[in-house]
């Protein structure tokens, strides 16, 4: 685990290197007078001039600092007194000003850069002085002004190309990420990463503060691969409290009720905030920077301007104040008809924390609202406080599936026993049933209790509808298990739409899981065809909340596991993107199963491509979800694929700890999965890798090679066609290439049928082959497959006397190999050069890639210039170079020790 800063130590500056640049050549142009800095307070500011002060001196200049307060403002150069010379006579301000500046530039070393922060603070006589300074070329000042204040002396300053203006923002989310690494020591979860940046609103200080809390409290934590939340944020250090309550101290005492209101329930109508604080006091909050204005079609909300805010106000305000808040800003939304359509959400939410319950109508009608929009923590919360008398069926459902959605499957359960107790209709006991499946086997773990379930409620259930989509279900967890030959077959029983709103969640559920099959059978047009079918259907019936006994899944569902299919179809950067895209709508939501789902994807597609990096860090994303949320199924899959990058790596040490990990978890599902589940490819891969990083190449073939039979009859073409390709580049070419060709003959993806002709190629030794696929992968996307390629036609071509040759495809193949992030396998080794240099030409290579030319390489080892061009010659011919470039990309390859 990093070492964590210290409080009151600065963090490593990042995410500013534009700013730095801009300002530090300002401070060198000769022209330029003075450098303001702009922007939020708290956003940097300071740091970012200290930053420069600090290369300033470090360049030879003399620097000077001074810090402009309110207090200091009130005595003329206050804020300068450290910096004029001791003993002058300032009692005439025109000689004396001279006499400063003559002073100052009598000291020598250049200009003086003088740091004022807060510049906008400066009384009227030190700007002057500054001025005079400044026109004399004494000095150029480095100035922090913060946006949204007065700053009335900015015409003293001037405008023209003498003042550069910087403007310093905060922190997009990918800054976030990058600061937030840094400091850390590692990646941190996209998940955190939201969180942060929505809490901390990408201020700088803010963000520092949070993150301090978070560490202290326990909530921000690593597993070793990546830094995650393991529970709420939190609202920080009491230092970042203190910081923002004084800063809301400036708000018109008239509009506090506002500021107040807008932290309990915002956003809140404009009318609504005119009512507490009046137009007047809406403006002073404007103008201080409190709150802003938000335009929705016709209708005008007001949201205070950082989600901090309103943490802190909370924190303060007495109970009973809060209460009656709270109830009056439901009056006043009932008083003018609650007629949007979030209405009874916030009215039900308002009422609920205000008193304790609230009309059960009401509660229901929010519950489904929060449904509709994902919101599952409020799902609970609102279900909860529905009494006894007025549960039903339908609203229990409702609470099993957000408990499910959280994690919380035991509770679901409970749950579920409550739902089925009330239940008196068939459409009741089948979406019971299916909502115990569900649970069984996302939520628990446990795919034989799911089948068991639905086998045992199948007969007693006997219409054909509810066969049709017991069948559905059926095929759902057959897929789920690993047996998606058999899973399609039963969900053809979709058909092209749900037959009625009521079975609207089963048949989307069920769609999702189609595409899934489609795409681990080889069957990628099929399944992309299908995926988009299925999700114009989802964004029309998403469209509205719709009461049905059961939930409908997030409408991402759909496009997951198109990012696989579209990788498996030789797209890969299609597949990154969509992955991105879909994972970047997610992240602030709770729907924590499918954004396991998309991480996985991506970590899988990112493996494909050879990225190893990324497909390490998207698996350590899915892990580190499925901890918080108690998702073992996902993370099985997941941590073998962790345990192969990592092994990939060459962390032979880091990959066997990974596979403890998954041990634990298998131990944990033993005795209720091994009968119903198909071992992973994941497992086996992360195994056999693993292997492979200690020289064990048979034992890892033979792991792939098992698993592959394993999933024979399954169905699953795309779990086989990634075992045997890695027994083709662990070195067993010839034993897979038919398997491999075989898979690739039921399968339609571009990607199989070039690693099929990958094997056939290595199998046969042949280097043209060889070099054309390297080609064709990198086209694709699959760096990794392609150097690998490069690196097998290196091998082959030396073999068969073609050195030339052999050098071409060893330089393609290191230049491909710099993508892989630190990859390191078999073929890769196979690129290595086995030409031997003599001593003597080792040295005068050596000596042309650091760009000495034949005169200066002749002079350094006395010979002639014609005797180090024929060694020159030689090595060019050996090495199968034409030119020095060619020859510097080629050296680091040789296996000659650099003299």
């Amino acid at each position: 685990m990093s070492s964590i800063p210290d409080r009151d130590g600065p963090w490593p500056l990042v995410g500013r290197d534009d700013a730095l640049a801009a300002v530090t050549g300002a401070l060198h142009h000769p022209r330029v007078r003075a450098v303001l800095v702009h922007g939020p307070a708290g956003v940097g500011k300071s740091r970012l001039a200290e930053e420069c002060l600090d290369r300033a001196a470090r360049s030879g200049l003399r620097t000077a600092r001074a810090v402009a307060t309110a207090v200091a403002s009130a005595v003329p150069l206050g804020a300068l007194a450290h910096v004029i010379p001791a003993g002058t006579d300032l009692s005439d301000p025109v000689a004396g000003f001279a006499a400063v500046d003559a002073a100052l530039s009598r000291d020598g070393g250049g200009r003086l850069v003088l740091l004022v922060d807060d510049l906008h603070l400066l009384d009227a006589t030190s700007v002057m002085l500054l001025r005079q300074l400044m026109d004399s070329g004494t000095a150029v000042v480095v100035g922090t002004v913060r946006t949204g204040v007065p700053f009335e002396l900015s015409a003293a300053f001037g405008n023209d190309d003498t003042v550069c203006r910087i403007d310093v923002e905060e922190f997009r989310p990918d800054e976030v990420a990058g600061v937030l690494r840094t400091v850390l020591g590692g990646p941190v979860s996209a998940h955190a990463v939201h969180e942060l940046h929505t809490a901390s609103g990408g201020n700088a200080l803010y963000l520092r503060e949070l993150v301090l809390g978070a560490l202290r409290s326990g909530a921000l934590h690593s597993d070793g691969e990546v830094w995650h939340l393991l529970k709420g944020l939190g609202s920080g250090t009491a230092r970042l409290k203190e910081l923002i309550a004084t800063r809301l101290a400036h708000a018109p005492r008239s509009a506090a009720g506002a500021v107040e209101l807008l932290a309990l329930c915002e956003p809140v109508a404009l009318t609504d905030i005119q009512e507490v604080a009046g137009a007047e006091g809406v403006l002073e909050l404007e103008r201080h920077g409190h709150i802003r204005l938000v335009r929705d079609r016709r209708r005008h909300t007001v949201v205070l301007t950082h989600p901090l805010y309103g943490e802190v106000v909370r924190a303060s305000l007495p109970e009973l104040r809060r209460k009656a808040i709270l109830l009056s800003q439901a009056e006043r939304v009932e008083a003018r008809g609650a007629r949007r359509q979030d209405d009874p959400l916030q009215l039900a939410s308002w009422r609920l924390s205000a008193t304790g319950t609230a009309d059960p109508e009401q509660l229901e009608l929010a519950a489904a609202l929060a449904r509709h929009s994902h919101d599952y923590p409020q799902v609970v919360r609102l279900s909860r406080a529905l009494p006894a008398d007025r549960h039903t069926v339908r609203n229990r459902l409702l609470l099993a599936d957000a408990l499910m959605e959280l994690g919380r499957s035991a509770e679901a359960e409970d749950v579920l026993g409550e739902a089925d107790a009330l239940a008196t209709t068939e459409e009741d006991r089948l979406a019971i049933v299916l909502a115990y499946s569900t649970n069984a086997l996302w939520g628990m773990a446990h795919a034989g209790r799911a089948q068991e379930v639905t086998a045992a409620h199948g007969a007693l259930l006997g219409s054909p509808r509810v066969r049709r989509i017991l069948t559905i279900n059926e095929g759902c967890i057959r897929t789920a298990i690993g047996r998606p030959g058999s899973g399609l077959e039963l969900l053809e029983e979709l058909g092209d739409a749900p037959g009625s709103p009521h079975d609207a969640p089963v048949w989307l559920g069920g769609a999702a899981v189609k595409t899934r099959a489609l795409q681990m059978t080889g069957r990628i047009g099929q399944a992309l065809a299908w995926a988009e079918h299925a999700s114009s259907l989802h964004r029309g019936l998403e469209r509205r909340p719709r009461r049905t006994a059961l939930a409908a899944p997030h409408p991402a569902v759909q496009q997951a596991p198109v990012v696989l299919a579209l990788a498996e179809d030789g797209r890969l950067a299609e597949a990154r993107d969509l992955g991105l895209e879909l994972y970047s709508e997610l992240v602030g939501s709770e729907a924590g199963l499918v954004r396991m789902w998309v991480a996985f994807f991506l970590a899988r597609a990112e493996w494909l491509a050879g990225r190893v990096s990324a497909a390490r860090r998207w698996y350590a994303e899915c892990i580190a979800l499925g901890r918080t949320r108690h998702r073992t199924r996902p993370m099985r899959e997941a941590l073998g694929g962790l345990a192969a990058a990592i092994a990939l790596q060459g962390d032979a040490h880091g990959a066997a700890e990974t596979l403890a990990d998954l041990d634990r978890a298998d131990d944990s599902m033993a005795e209720r999965e091994y009968d119903t589940f198909v071992p992973s490819p994941g497992r086996a891969l992360g195994e056999a890798w693993a292997m492979a990083a200690t020289g064990r190449l048979e034992d890892a073939r033979v792991t792939l090679l098992r698993a592959a039979d394993g999933l024979e009859g399954t169905g699953n073409l795309s779990g086989q066609g990634m075992l045997l390709l890695d027994v083709a580049r662990l070195g067993g070419a010839a034993i897979v290439a038919g398997r491999l060709a075989g898979v690739a003959a039921r399968s339609d993806g571009r990607l199989v049928h070039a690693h099929a002709e990958l094997a056939a190629a290595l199998a046969e030794n042949d280097g043209v082959a060889l070099l054309r696929l390297s080609e064709r992968l990198a086209e694709m996307g699959c760096e990794l497959s392609a150097a690998e390629a490069a690196g097998a036609a290196a091998a082959a071509f030396r073999r068969a006397g073609n050195p030339r040759s052999a050098a071409g495809a060893a330089v393609r193949s290191a230049a491909l190999a710099e993508g892989c992030e630190g990859a390191r396998t078999p073929l890769l080794a196979a690129a290595a050069m086995t030409v031997p240099l003599t001593r003597r030409e080792a040295e005068i290579a050596w000596l042309a890639v650091s760009g000495a030319t034949s005169p200066e390489i002749a002079g350094h080892l006395v010979l002639s210039v014609r005797t180090v061009n024929n060694h020159l010659g030689r090595v060019y011919e050996k090495l199968g170079v034409t030119s020095r470039r060619e020859l510097a990309r080629m050296m680091p390859l040789v296996r000659t020790a650099k003299p």
